[in-house]
């Protein structure tokens, strides 16, 4: 048995961000669909480039969802990282 005693913050936030940068592509897929179909049936669909903002979502949802994410995986690693001080790590069987 290998006991994790640390976890690096900064390499948690890296993970953090790619993960929930790839789940918050599923919300952005569903909101450019929306906003796709909500520009179609109002009176801005005359306005020149109206569907280029359907893509908005599509960029914004995954960028936020990492950015929110990626900070709360590293207050997760500072915090195991302080909790393990007192309690001994977690035990881990590695092969």
């Amino acid at each position: 048995m290998a006991v994790l005693k640390r976890i690096a913050p900064f390499s948690a936030l890296k993970i953090g961000f790619v993960v929930y940068a790839l789940l918050g592509l599923l919300p952005g897929a569903a909101c450019a669909w929306m906003t796709h179909e909500g520009m179609v049936r109002c009176p801005i669909s005359q306005m020149l480039f109206h569907d280029s903002f359907a893509a908005v979502p599509l960029f914004m949802c995954p960028l936020f969802f990492g950015i929110v994410g990626s900070i709360a995986t590293a207050l997760g690693a500072v915090f195991y990282n302080l909790a393990s001080d007192f309690a001994g790590g977690l035990e881990v069987d590695i092969r």
